[in-house]
Protein backbone atom coordinates (compact mmCIF):
# COMPACT_ATOMS: atom_id res chain seq x y z
CA UNK A 1 0.00 0.00 0.00
CA UNK A 2 1.32 3.46 -1.18
CA UNK A 3 -0.07 6.76 0.27
CA UNK A 4 -0.77 9.45 -2.59
CA UNK A 5 -2.68 11.68 -0.25
CA UNK A 6 -3.75 11.90 3.25
CA UNK A 7 -6.17 14.96 5.25
CA UNK A 8 -7.22 15.12 8.49
CA UNK A 9 -10.37 17.54 9.73
CA UNK A 10 -11.00 18.13 13.21
CA UNK A 11 -14.64 19.66 13.37
CA UNK A 12 -17.11 20.52 16.38
CA UNK A 13 -20.63 20.39 15.27
CA UNK A 14 -22.90 21.00 17.97
CA UNK A 15 -21.79 19.73 21.48
CA UNK A 16 -19.31 16.72 19.32
CA UNK A 17 -15.71 16.86 17.92
CA UNK A 18 -15.62 14.72 14.75
CA UNK A 19 -12.37 13.69 13.74
CA UNK A 20 -12.23 12.23 9.97
CA UNK A 21 -9.09 11.51 7.90
CA UNK A 22 -9.45 10.70 4.08
CA UNK A 23 -6.42 8.97 2.85
CA UNK A 24 -5.96 8.50 -0.76
CA UNK A 25 -3.87 5.28 -1.64
CA UNK A 26 -2.68 2.68 -4.14
CA UNK A 27 -2.32 -1.01 -3.35
CA UNK A 28 1.15 -1.48 -5.68
CA UNK A 29 1.04 -5.15 -4.26
CA UNK A 30 -1.92 -5.89 -7.46
CA UNK A 31 -1.22 -6.95 -10.49
CA UNK A 32 -3.42 -4.10 -11.76
CA UNK A 33 -2.94 -1.11 -8.97
CA UNK A 34 -6.44 0.53 -7.87
CA UNK A 35 -6.91 4.11 -6.39
CA UNK A 36 -8.44 3.81 -3.09
CA UNK A 37 -9.75 5.82 -0.99
CA UNK A 38 -9.97 5.13 2.92
CA UNK A 39 -12.42 7.30 4.65
CA UNK A 40 -12.10 6.55 8.89
CA UNK A 41 -14.43 9.01 11.20
CA UNK A 42 -13.96 9.59 15.52
CA UNK A 43 -16.52 11.36 17.12
CA UNK A 44 -16.75 11.95 20.84
CA UNK A 45 -19.35 13.63 22.88
CA UNK A 46 -18.99 16.81 24.97
CA UNK A 47 -17.34 14.29 28.13
CA UNK A 48 -15.08 12.69 25.52
CA UNK A 49 -17.34 9.83 24.99
CA UNK A 50 -17.71 7.85 21.57
CA UNK A 51 -20.67 8.53 20.05
CA UNK A 52 -19.49 7.56 16.25
CA UNK A 53 -16.71 5.26 14.81
CA UNK A 54 -16.05 4.08 11.79
CA UNK A 55 -14.46 3.43 8.01
CA UNK A 56 -14.35 3.03 4.41
CA UNK A 57 -12.67 1.70 1.91
CA UNK A 58 -13.63 2.67 -1.20
CA UNK A 59 -12.52 2.92 -4.48
CA UNK A 60 -11.58 6.11 -6.22
CA UNK A 61 -14.43 5.96 -9.41
CA UNK A 62 -16.87 5.32 -6.66
CA UNK A 63 -16.63 7.46 -3.53
CA UNK A 64 -18.51 10.36 -5.13
CA UNK A 65 -21.23 8.46 -5.38
CA UNK A 66 -20.96 6.22 -1.98
CA UNK A 67 -21.00 9.82 -0.28
CA UNK A 68 -24.28 10.90 -1.80
CA UNK A 69 -25.92 7.70 -1.16
CA UNK A 70 -25.19 7.87 2.67
CA UNK A 71 -25.79 11.53 2.74
CA UNK A 72 -29.47 10.58 1.48
CA UNK A 73 -30.13 7.89 3.56
CA UNK A 74 -28.83 9.34 6.55
CA UNK A 75 -30.96 12.07 6.26
CA UNK A 76 -34.02 9.77 4.95
CA UNK A 77 -33.91 7.95 8.16
CA UNK A 78 -33.28 10.92 10.32
CA UNK A 79 -35.91 12.47 8.88
CA UNK A 80 -33.61 15.44 8.00
CA UNK A 81 -33.63 17.94 5.15
CA UNK A 82 -31.30 17.93 2.83
CA UNK A 83 -28.82 21.25 3.68
CA UNK A 84 -29.24 23.46 0.41
CA UNK A 85 -25.63 23.93 -1.57
CA UNK A 86 -23.71 26.82 -1.75
CA UNK A 87 -23.56 27.00 -5.41
CA UNK A 88 -26.57 26.53 -7.05
CA UNK A 89 -27.00 23.62 -9.29
CA UNK A 90 -27.32 26.16 -12.46
CA UNK A 91 -24.44 27.86 -12.76
CA UNK A 92 -21.99 27.73 -15.61
CA UNK A 93 -20.53 24.37 -16.64
CA UNK A 94 -16.54 26.13 -16.59
CA UNK A 95 -17.21 28.75 -14.12
CA UNK A 96 -13.84 28.39 -11.96
CA UNK A 97 -11.91 26.11 -14.33
CA UNK A 98 -8.36 26.98 -15.49
CA UNK A 99 -8.37 29.24 -18.64
CA UNK A 100 -5.42 28.22 -21.00
CA UNK A 101 -3.70 29.77 -24.42
CA UNK A 102 -6.15 28.26 -26.71
CA UNK A 103 -9.36 29.93 -24.95
CA UNK A 104 -7.60 33.42 -23.93
CA UNK A 105 -7.11 33.96 -28.16
CA UNK A 106 -9.96 32.86 -28.59
CA UNK A 107 -11.72 35.40 -26.07
CA UNK A 108 -9.35 38.18 -27.74
CA UNK A 109 -10.65 37.58 -30.85
CA UNK A 110 -14.45 37.61 -30.16
CA UNK A 111 -14.12 40.97 -27.55
CA UNK A 112 -11.75 42.24 -30.78
CA UNK A 113 -14.61 41.13 -33.31
CA UNK A 114 -17.17 43.35 -31.18
CA UNK A 115 -19.23 40.02 -29.47
CA UNK A 116 -20.54 41.00 -26.27
CA UNK A 117 -19.59 40.23 -22.45
CA UNK A 118 -23.27 38.11 -22.67
CA UNK A 119 -22.18 36.45 -26.00
CA UNK A 120 -19.40 35.23 -24.76
CA UNK A 121 -19.91 34.16 -21.40
CA UNK A 122 -22.70 32.11 -22.99
CA UNK A 123 -20.76 30.75 -25.49
CA UNK A 124 -17.25 29.77 -22.92
CA UNK A 125 -20.02 28.78 -20.07
CA UNK A 126 -18.42 31.14 -17.98
CA UNK A 127 -20.35 34.16 -15.92
CA UNK A 128 -20.06 37.43 -17.37
CA UNK A 129 -17.82 38.51 -14.10
CA UNK A 130 -15.52 35.86 -15.12
CA UNK A 131 -14.87 37.05 -18.55
CA UNK A 132 -14.42 41.02 -17.75
CA UNK A 133 -11.84 39.65 -15.08
CA UNK A 134 -10.03 37.88 -17.93
CA UNK A 135 -10.13 40.40 -20.42
CA UNK A 136 -7.18 42.33 -19.27
CA UNK A 137 -5.03 39.75 -18.63
CA UNK A 138 -5.64 38.88 -22.44
CA UNK A 139 -4.69 42.51 -22.91
CA UNK A 140 -8.13 43.74 -23.69
CA UNK A 141 -10.02 46.78 -22.58
CA UNK A 142 -13.47 45.41 -20.73
CA UNK A 143 -14.95 48.77 -20.22
CA UNK A 144 -14.09 49.59 -24.28
CA UNK A 145 -15.62 46.93 -26.26
CA UNK A 146 -13.47 45.78 -29.38
CA UNK A 147 -10.97 47.88 -28.08
CA UNK A 148 -7.57 46.33 -26.36
CA UNK A 149 -5.99 47.90 -23.39
CA UNK A 150 -3.54 50.92 -24.33
CA UNK A 151 0.02 50.67 -23.77
CA UNK A 152 1.35 52.27 -20.64
CA UNK A 153 3.51 54.77 -21.07
CA UNK A 154 6.49 53.24 -19.68
CA UNK A 155 6.46 50.79 -22.46
CA UNK A 156 5.44 52.99 -25.16
CA UNK A 157 8.45 53.44 -27.87
CA UNK A 158 8.83 56.62 -29.24
CA UNK A 159 8.26 57.55 -32.88
CA UNK A 160 11.81 56.77 -34.15
CA UNK A 161 11.33 53.04 -33.11
CA UNK A 162 13.75 53.45 -30.57
CA UNK A 163 13.46 51.68 -27.06
CA UNK A 164 11.01 52.38 -24.29
CA UNK A 165 11.27 55.66 -22.14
Amino acid sequence: MSIIEQRRSEIRAQENTYHIVVSTRTDVDRAEPTPKVMITLEAGGPGGEPVAEGSLDLDVAVAATVADLVADELLSATGAARPTRRRSAGRPAQQGRPWNDELDAELETRWIAGESVAEIATSFERTPGGIRARLPRVGCDPENPGCYLPVPPSRRTDLDGGEPN
